[in-house]
């Protein structure tokens, strides 16, 4: 064998066929016996060979790679866990696909310039859409690009593109039972930034539960999805003249921060307050007390939305795919208000001493 840089003639002398059925073998096209097409890819992977990305971009007239635009500030997307999750997801679908993902974070302002470029620079061959608003105005605007799209969820409007949904209801509603069952009556919401459809779906779900149990609606204090807004919103709620017994957060962030802010007011979580966050992060169980939470597998989606924009972009049809819904976590921050411990504990102790 010549030194240098292994070609795809390299491979198709040793594995005994033409360039072309290497090339059909590796880029899973039809027309290649299944014997000869592994024994192709067994000769590739012992010789490890790698394709040229930038030579089979211009032989398929693709970018081969895929978009990802996330606006949010940068110091707060540093403290979010949901998108280095959902990255790996993306990057574990991608790793075997010829694929790459092209990453741009922007300000809310130049979203839309953000996909504009990357249509007019044919740097990718479709996008995947996250944070999805009810009447989301991004979806005309890929329309108009003709740039294929996966959403994450779907927008209250009309789109064209396959969505990858994942309910966050049955969890919220859990959460918001489970706390009238222990005795909370004045449940309040710390909710994310108003207009994302997986914020509005979790504070409805969070309202109706409330509702349908015939308890008024608590107070809702909106977030950024960040520590500070979490403990600020906290404080707010524990420094008005009727503070919750339990509060149900949009973000495990923003919950760990209101387990501060109550801390430093002096209370005991969950003697005094109860709390439950959303989204399981791995901090999550190793806080003090252990966060009750909503886990969804955000690595999960985050696969399967890549596999849903690999199959659109070889121009195949793609369904919508519903994934597990969310589900409440149990652990230690959430239990009875100190009114019905106290009530409780003189029979807890009286059968204990009956019992010795």
């Amino acid at each position: 064998m010549r030194s240098g840089r292994i070609t795809i003639a390299d491979v198709a002398r040793a594995a005994g066929v033409s360039k072309g059925a290497v090339s059909f073998a590796l880029n899973q096209r039809p027309g290649v016996a299944v014997d000869t097409r592994e024994r192709i890819l067994r000769v590739a992977a012992d010789m490890g060979w790698t394709p040229d990305q930038r030579a089979r971009a211009l032989s398929t007239s693709r970018a081969l790679a895929f978009g990802l635009v996330i606006a949010r500030p940068p110091e707060i997307l540093a403290e979010d866990a949901f998108f280095p999750a959902l990255i790996a997801g993306v990057e574990a679908e991608l790793v075997n696909s010829g694929y790459v993902l092209v990453l741009q974070v922007v300000t809310p302002e130049g979203e839309h310039d953000g996909y504009r470029r990357l249509a007019r620079d044919g740097r990718v061959d479709g996008v995947l859409l996250t944070d999805l608003r009810a009447d989301d105005s991004r979806i005309p605007l890929l329309q108009s690009l003709s740039l294929p799209a996966v959403t994450l969820n779907r927008t209250g409007s009309a789109s064209p593109f396959p969505a990858i949904m994942v309910d966050d209801t049955p969890a919220v509603t859990a959460a918001v039972r489970h706390l009238i069952d222990l005795g909370h009556r004045d449940i309040a919401h710390v909710g994310g930034p108003k207009g994302y459809v997986h914020v509005v779906a979790r504070r409805t779900a969070w309202a109706q539960t409330l509702a349908a149990a015939g308890l008024p609606t608590g107070e809702l204090v909106e977030g950024n999805f960040s520590a500070r807004g979490g403990a600020s919103a906290t404080r707010r709620l524990l420094d008005g003249p009727h503070p919750p017994t339990a509060i149900v957060y949009a973000s495990d962030i923003m919950a760990i921060a209101g387990l501060a802010a109550a801390r430093e007011r002096g209370l005991d979580v969950p003697r005094d307050l109860s709390v439950v966050g959303f989204d399981d992060t791995p901090l999550a169980a190793h806080v003090h007390p252990a966060l009750s939470t909503a886990r969804t597998d955000v690595f999960g989606w985050g696969r399967a939305a890549t596999k849903a924009l690999v199959t659109l972009a070889s121009g195949r049809a793609q369904p919508d795919v519903q994934c597990p819904p969310a589900e409440l976590i149990l652990r230690d921050s959430t239990g009875p208000p100190r009114r019905r411990r106290v009530a409780a504990e003189p029979s807890t102790r009286s059968e204990q001493g009956s019992q010795e």
